[in-house]
């Protein structure tokens, strides 16, 4: 079949032919792949960065949509032909989702919502996860103010939506260009983060900080009040002080909050911005995204 992927250990991404997957085992889903996201986080998969149990020749990937083709024994919640989407790590086959077959865990699996394109389902999962975890980490709640680094970017936009349906006010570091978008979507202020002199123009401290964007820790700590709270999904969260605490958040596979992300989505209280490419791009889609130069975009594969 094809997909996109590394044939070694440490390689480049390259278009490959790789075998069909196993069968579907206990607990797990055999998929055919409409799309698939591409992330900056795909570079760690090849390696020691991230072992989320790849086995080159493999496809990166391990966020996408798809519909079921073959269902494992003790899996009731799932029939042939369901569309799904799923954040998969580890990868029970031992590849990822850019290719046109894969073998997902059934726990970690969503139903996608009828009327939901597989190219908004795919780019949902990782970002979509992430903003939720890292806002229930916080434990913000209304009339307390958040602060999000590289709030136009594709975790960052959900962090601002979902975060201001809570009754949170939302600061966010972006371009100048983003700035209509984001308060388009609730943002209450936008600071340009070319500018270094943002961090002196907020209104007051914060009671947390997400960081988004690598590097900026150091200037958003002390916006942060006594006693608040810091979470990075670059990580590089600052030793705590202040009583701030101070923690790095890692992505987990989780249906239900999937599930309710994919709702939102349908229903349009989540927006996305989905970029499709034909998989034979992915090399130069995975070259774009691990470069910075994606533009605000979230890249989706089809294969």
């Amino acid at each position: 079949m094809r997909a996109c992927g590394v044939s070694g250990n440490g390689g480049e991404v390259v278009l490959l032919e790789l075998p069909e997957p196993p069968p579907a085992g206990p607990g797990q889903l055999l998929v055919a792949v409409e799309a698939a996201g591409v992330g900056a986080w795909d570079w760690l998969l090849d390696g020691d960065g991230w072992d989320v149990g790849l086995r080159p020749p493999a496809a990166l990937g391990v966020e996408g949509a798809g519909r079921v083709l073959a269902v494992g024994g003790g899996v009731d919640e799932f029939a042939i032909g369901d569309r799904v989407l799923a954040h998969e790590a580890p990868l029970p086959g031992a590849s990822g989702f850019w290719a046109e077959r894969m073998l997902l865990t059934a726990a970690h699996a969503a139903h996608c919502p009828p009327g939901l394109e597989p190219v908004q389902a795919a780019a949902l999962p990782v970002s979509g996860l992430t903003a939720w975890q890292a806002l229930a980490m916080l434990r913000l709640g209304p009339g307390q103010r958040l602060l999000v680094t590289n709030g136009a970017g594709n975790t960052g936009s959900l962090v601002i939506e979902l975060a201001t349906t809570m009754g949170v006010e939302v600061t966010a570091t972006a371009s100048a260009s983003a700035t209509d978008r984001l308060r388009g979507i609730g943002a209450a202020q936008v600071l340009d983060y070319h500018d270094p002199t943002w961090p002196a123009q907020v209104r007051g401290q914060f009671d947390a900080a997400l960081i988004a964007a690598s590097g900026t820790a150091a200037a958003a700590l002390p916006l942060v009040r006594h006693g608040g709270q810091l979470c990075s999904i670059t990580s590089d969260a600052p030793p705590p002080q202040r009583g701030i605490t101070s923690t790095n958040l890692y992505v987990r596979p989780d249906a239900a909050q999937l599930a309710q992300l994919a709702q939102r989505l349908r229903e349009g209280t989540l927006h996305l911005r989905p970029q499709p490419l034909p998989l034979r791009d992915g090399p130069a889609a995975f070259t774009r995204v691990a470069a910075g130069q994606a533009g605000g975009r979230k890249i989706v594969l089809i294969p």
